[in-house]
């Protein structure tokens, strides 16, 4: 009987996530998957896999590196899909989205091989293509797929007063300060604790931060007004959850507000304001890139983004208007300076 890779999910008896695609070497690599990082990874780790292996149409032990290659194609083409569907015009899905679909099929049978499982004996995902340089310079080789290094893209002063205007309650304006002027991911907004919030020292405490990282960063004064509002006024007070941001509405009043909750209030603002971006993303970037501009050095950067390394903070460099054009008047001065002295 073929096997349909299909993703479900339930909860454990122990209140876990438990999800499945249906083959017994998938289903117990997303268990051990579960045991060492989020439910969300493990969601879209399944979706990638259902994906790979509905277009391969064949089982884990038999897919080989052809079959790849032939993935690899069919996404760029968006051959047999009628479910891809690009704004940009272009067919297929992007390469950043590839890239990761590949990582995660590759994950799952580098996990195979680790176990030391007969029926795979190798890894059929390619690291990359061999170069001339691979005698030279090992481990150097063309990449399956190349993805653009592309700017994130930020608000202008403008657009963020528009936001601002139009957002109807201190609860969505404290969670939009909380992306905005302090840098916090979604996922950290939504995570954010009653504990973790440190009034006097006007701090945050992200507890469970990417990748399981903790730290503790400095908030805007304005945040914490905001937020004191929304906790006295707004904030039901009967609640069981420990969670800073709740539902105010609704059957669902007093739980946790969840991911698909937060975007859908961005994206009421942002048609309420006549605005093409605003993003939870798009805000974050734009606190950080403003903090660039403003002098912060990018090690200080780093530990208030979170980031795991400091060359993911560097892109802030390129963002930075103000600060490259003042770098580069500075080098011009002293170029012109020694030119004209050559000159003289």
């Amino acid at each position: 009987m073929r096997w349909i890779p299909c993703v479900v999910r339930s909860t454990s008896r122990l209140g876990g996530l438990r999800v499945r695609v249906g083959h017994p070497l998938a289903d117990e690599y997303l268990v051990f998957l579960g045991a060492r990082a989020r439910p969300n990874t493990v969601l879209a780790t399944a979706f990638d896999l259902k994906v790979f292996f509905s277009v391969v149409g064949k089982p884990p032990t038999r897919v080989s590196s052809g079959d790849v290659f032939g993935f690899i194609r069919s996404q760029q083409t968006g051959e047999g899909d009628r479910t891809v569907v690009r704004l940009d015009g272009t067919s297929g899905v992007s390469s950043r989205t590839i890239r990761r679909r590949l990582s995660s099929v590759a994950g799952f049978y580098a996990y195979l091989v680790a176990r030391g499982d007969t029926s795979v004996v190798r890894n059929p995902v390619p690291r990359g293509l061999a170069t001339r340089r691979e005698r030279t310079r090992p481990g150097q080789g063309v990449p399956l797929i190349r993805v653009p290094r592309s700017l994130p893209r930020i608000l202008a002063p403008s657009e963020v007063d528009a936001l601002f205007a139009v957002l109807r309650t201190d609860r969505d304006r404290a969670m939009v300060e909380a992306m905005v002027l302090v840098g916090l991911r979604r996922c950290e907004v939504l995570g954010l604790r009653v504990e973790d919030v440190r009034v006097g020292e006007r701090r945050l405490f992200i507890a469970n931060g990417k990748g399981g990282r903790q730290r503790l960063i400095p908030a805007s004064p304005r945040f914490f007004a905001t937020l004191g509002r929304y906790l006295d006024d707004e904030r039901p007070a009967k609640t069981s959850t420990d969670r800073v941001f709740v539902v105010l509405k609704g059957p669902h009043r007093a739980r946790p507000l969840t991911a698909y909750g937060l975007d859908e209030i961005l994206d009421g603002a942002r048609r309420r304001a006549g605005l093409t971006r605003g993003t939870c993303h798009e805000l974050r970037h734009t606190c950080l890139t403003r903090l660039r501009e403003a002098g912060m050095s990018l090690e200080a950067l780093q530990a208030q983004a979170g980031h795991a390394s400091i060359e993911t903070t560097r892109v802030y460099l390129h963002l930075a208007d103000d600060w490259l054009a003042a770098e580069y008047r500075k080098a011009a001065e002293a170029i012109d300076a020694q030119v004209l002295g050559v000159a003289r």
